[in-house]
């Protein structure tokens, strides 16, 4: 969303644009374990939109929106407030799916939001301080529900942080450990390659905190004080007081309340949009990010892809204002990019050259740096000189 307004401008448009959030501030979500370890400043991870948009004259608006009518055009906010519109644009995300597991939803944290980075950060330094004083094993056990990529970059980064943080309390780093649960039969499940497993795999046995992998186990409760899971027919508990959930991702609600048919939903819900990122049926009307998939040419749920599909849509409703043809929208995936610990990483560049440590990080946090809608002008030219000079060398290769 924020993506499209931004790049409405840079393409011309004309009109007015207005941007409605919640929330006051962006959140860029691929460098929020960044911000929990604080490898990367505040400011430029979690900025104000008033000022991400002044320069760019785009009217923000902080609300909850109650309602999206698309048959008289126009958007409903809790406070009363109403906004029409000529042309719309969807991108109201995901939220976290707990599928109905017992207590999950109020005893396990999320890591969504820059809030949820810090509820989380305060938890984590309260119960090393705690284990420090009066140990118990639920103190220092550290559980993690699902094990896709957000599972195991927290997970990874957390195996790297929390020994810091006991160290400086001058703690036994052996009391602690970290648990991995997986429902499926592999970590990464979505990904093709064996090759990025086996170097995950190896950048957990190599952190100072002891990381165990549980596949083939389905959480059935979760409490303050620990999580219970099925494996193999046997129920096991494991005690701990911080269990945080990256297992799965529910529909928005305002996304499920939008008069779309089940023809034009996935299995999840998202909406069904053409190749030019419009809603079936309702033309002025364009959907991207998490919210939407493409029939028949479904993309990853990543940073890159809502980057290039926030310029698209952007392009299209220029074209669609001017009476012009919209085109298909097209994403350019340049690979995979883990955070596998502070400062180290794993980058599969267009899946053909496979980057690991230090340089790995580097190149993470300069293709994302570069993506930033930030001002910070200087970080921005050093990220987009690596990231131009890293992807030249490998399409030469």
């Amino acid at each position: 969303g924020l993506f499209s307004a931004l790049s409405l401008r840079k393409n011309g448009y004309g009109g007015q644009i207005t941007l409605i959030d919640r929330e006051t501030r962006f959140i860029f979500k691929p460098l929020l374990y960044d911000l929990l370890s604080r490898e990367v400043q505040v400011d430029m991870v979690w900025p104000r939109y008033d000022e991400l948009l002044l320069p760019r004259d785009v009217t923000f608006i902080t609300g909850e929106i109650t309602e999206v009518n698309l048959e008289s055009q126009v958007i409903t906010l809790e406070s009363g407030l109403k906004y029409d519109y000529d042309s719309l644009v969807i991108a109201l995300g995901d939220t976290a799916g707990f599928y109905d597991v017992e207590g999950a939803e109020e005893n396990a944290f999320t890591f969504r939001t820059a809030e949820d980075a810090f509820t989380l950060g305060k938890h984590l330094r309260h119960c090393l301080q705690e284990a420090r004083q009066n140990y118990r094993e639920s103190l220092a056990t550290f559980t993690i529900v699902g094990g896709g990529p957000a599972g195991i970059e927290l997970a990874a980064t957390l195996g790297d942080l929390l020994p810091r943080w006991y160290e400086n309390l001058n703690g036994d780093i052996k009391q602690l450990q970290i648990k991995l649960i997986q429902r499926g039969d592999e970590i990464l499940q979505s990904s093709e390659s064996s090759d990025i497993r086996e170097v995950v795999y190896g950048a957990l046995e190599c952190q100072p905190v002891s990381t165990e992998v549980i596949l083939n186990s389905s959480v059935i409760s979760v409490t303050s004080q620990g999580v219970d899971y099925i494996q193999q027919s046997e129920t096991k508990h494991i005690p701990s007081e911080t269990v945080i959930w990256t297992a799965g991702n529910s529909i928005n609600p305002l996304v499920a309340q939008l008069p779309i048919s089940a023809q034009h939903r996935d299995r999840n819900q998202r909406l069904k949009v053409q190749p030019s990122l419009q809603l079936f049926n309702y033309s002025n009307v364009f959907a991207g990010g998490d919210c939407a998939v493409i029939e028949g040419n479904p993309q990853p749920a990543t940073a890159q892809v809502a980057y290039q599909q926030g310029q698209a849509i952007a392009k299209n409703i220029v074209a669609l204002s001017k009476g012009e043809t919209l085109r298909e929208s097209t994403v350019n995936l340049r690979g995979t990019l883990l955070k596998l610990g502070m400062n180290t990483g794993f980058a599969s560049i267009f899946d053909k050259y496979d980057v690991q440590g230090a340089m790995a990080h580097l190149i993470r946090q300069a293709v994302y740096l570069n993506l930033l809608p930030t001002p910070a002008r200087n970080l921005k030219q050093d990220a987009q000189w690596l990231t131009e000079e890293v992807f030249e060398q490998v399409l030469n290769v």
